[in-house]
Parts: structure tokens; C-alpha cells; sequence
């Protein structure tokens, strides 16, 4: 046994897809490492063709991809990443996926519908993945759609802190945009030295994607600067018309919070002709040039996903990372 020399170190490397490297970049950084440089291109047809440009065999794996616009392409790519990690012998892959695509599809709201984030879950395991990162799951129990370990982080410390350092000063309310957000409402107030709580009561066509028809508010929101909280902007349809009531309602003023920017057409002008004053969101998703406005502010998630990549690879607690309220 003289001559054998058996190693355990563990060798943390980390990869990224095309879909938002600013954000893989930061990521790499906090972690004192370099990304994996990648070869990623397309053939004449479309399809998608990646390789690695250095070994990684044995190593643990943490493959960041943003399923952002175009949505189905930047998924691709992220399977495809992982099952060329599998075949080449990564010891470990985890998917860092800090916008779940596909995640309102959660549950079947009619017949003969699918149930497309769990298709997700599926097509990852399929890949190759061992574990999934994500951020704000649009519902809790996509958790339980993935056959592994799912690390459900929370981008609700940034957000909040931001707020408390700017608005801290007046008179908050919590406001949530609809009754099935309520819990996630209640966190931020108590994250908000217990700031009282309202909800828009909307009705919401099932027929017409991002339509709602009318909203009400339920709660006491006079002379208080609301933050309208939400885990996803997309169209801006259901939130400015939540912004709006509120300031028919008697509101000082409406913030806007919210974790994933999709900023879908028409959102943009939505939120820059809006009655709110400010709209925060996190860089889960790349904002590019052409959809930043003033009113719009960017927090960026690279310290969170860092950590959270960190405990995972010590075989830490990302749970710890959120008092036990992960």
C-alpha cells in the first residue's frame, strides 16, 4: 500500500451558462474562485453545443444558469451543461438556477393542462443533477417536484434591508397582491419592525394570461408608504393596478418590491408611468440596458448565492442562513 496515495480534497468549481455571466461572475468572485471556461456556441440548425476546457472529473459542481428570456434556449443550454458534466465525472452537481423557469405552472388550474415546473424538476434530474439552489419559489411545494436536496433561498434579507435603510424613517404598511401571498407578506413585516399588514383583493381572468380585473384593498394603508411586495414582475400588469388602488386607498406613497425582474413588454413603460415612486428588484435576472429606468433599482443576490454554494460544498447549513426560517 506504500506506493498508493488515496486523495479526499474536495475541489469546488464553478460554471456558467451565457444566460446572465455578470451575475456567475460576482458569484465566482465572492468565492474567491475563476468560472470554468466553456465552450458554448450554436450549430447552423439551432442547436446547442458545450464543452469544457479543462477536467472535471471528481470535482463539486455548481453550474449557475438564469432561465431568462429566451427562456427554452437558456434551459437547454443548463441540461446540456449538466449532462456534459455527468458524462465527464463530476463527483457532485448542483444546479443554480436562481429563477426557476416554468414555476407558475405549479398545479393544474383546468383540465387537460400540464404541470410544467415539475416537468423541470424532472428534466434536471434526467440530466444529471444532484441538488437544485433556487430563489423565492413562486410556490413552496416546487421543493418536493425534484427527487434531491432543494435549497430554497430567500431573497427577503436584501430586500428588507434596503427598504428599512431608506424607509425606515415613516410610516410602513406590507402590503400583499393578493390573499395567497399573505405569509410571505408577514415575513417582510416582521423583517419591518412589525409593520401592519393589507392585501389586494383581485379577481383574475383564468382564460387571459396576466389579466386582472379588479382589485380591492383590504386593510388600512391612509398616510402609510406601502410596499407592495411580490416575487416576480413580469408584464407589470397586476401590480400597478395593485399600486394604483392603494393610492386611491389614501397611501403617502407605494414601493415596490420584488425579487425576479422578467420585465416582459409592456412592463417598462408600465412601471415608469406607475404611482409608485420606486421599484426594487434583485439581479436573479439580467436587466438589460434598455429595460433600466430611474425609478428602477437593483439589488444584487451574488453575496446569498455565494454563501449559500459555500455551506453546500462544506456541507454546511444554507438553513442557518435564514435564522431556521429557510
Amino acid at each position: 500500500m506504500s506506493g498508493l496515495k488515496r486523495t479526499t480534497e474536495k475541489n469546488l468549481m464553478v460554471f456558467s451558462g451565457r444566460a446572465h455571466h455578470e451575475l456567475a461572475e460576482e458569484v465566482a468572485e465572492i468565492l474567491g474562485q475563476q468560472l470554468v471556461p466553456t465552450d458554448a456556441r450554436e450549430f447552423a440548425n439551432g442547436e446547442i453545443y458545450v464543452r469544457y476546457a479543462e477536467s472535471v472529473r471528481g470535482c463539486d459542481a455548481f453550474v449557475i444558469q438564469s432561465h431568462t428570456t429566451p427562456i427554452n434556449e437558456w434551459i437547454m443550454e443548463h441540461l446540456i451543461m449538466v449532462d456534459a458534466l455527468k458524462r465527464a465525472s463530476a463527483k457532485r452537481i448542483t444546479v443554480v438556477m436562481p429563477f426557476w423557469g416554468y414555476s407558475r405552472q405549479d398545479k393544474k388550474h383546468r383540465g387537460r393542462e400540464p404541470i410544467s415546473a415539475r416537468l423541470i424538476a424532472d428534466l434536471f434530474k434526467t440530466a444529471g443533477a444532484d441538488r437544485i439552489i433556487t430563489v423565492d419559489l413562486h410556490a413552496d411545494q416546487l421543493q418536493g417536484f425534484f427527487d434531491g436536496p432543494v435549497d430554497h433561498l430567500m431573497a427577503l434579507p436584501v430586500l428588507t434591508d434596503y427598504i428599512k435603510a431608506k424607509y425606515g424613517h415613516q410610516e410602513l404598511a406590507v402590503v400583499s397582491p393578493d390573499a395567497g401571498r399573505i405569509k410571505v407578506a408577514e415575513r417582510w413585516a416582521a423583517r419591518l419592525d412589525g409593520a401592519p399588514l393589507a392585501f389586494i383583493h383581485k379577481t383574475r381572468r383564468i382564460d387571459v394570461a396576466n389579466e386582472v380585473v379588479a382589485n380591492r384593498v383590504v386593510g388600512e394603508v391612509a398616510g402609510k408608504i406601502c410596499v407592495l411586495t411580490d416575487d416576480m414582475i413580469d408584464t407589470g400588469g397586476t401590480i400597478v393596478k395593485a399600486a394604483e388602488a392603494l393610492m386611491t386607498a389614501g397611501a403617502a406613497g407605494v414601493v415596490i418590491a420584488a425579487t425576479h425582474a422578467i420585465l416582459s413588454e409592456p412592463a417598462v413603460d408600465r412601471l415608469k408611468n406607475s404611482t409608485a415612486t420606486e421599484i426594487v428588484v434583485t439581479n436573479t435576472l439580467p436587466v438589460p440596458d434598455e429595460k433600466q429606468f430611474d425609478k428602477l433599482t437593483t439589488l444584487s443576490i451574488a453575496p446569498m448565492v455565494a454563501r449559500a454554494i459555500r455551506e453546500v460544498f462544506e456541507d454546511g447549513s444554507v438553513t442557518s442562513m435564514f435564522d431556521g426560517h429557510a
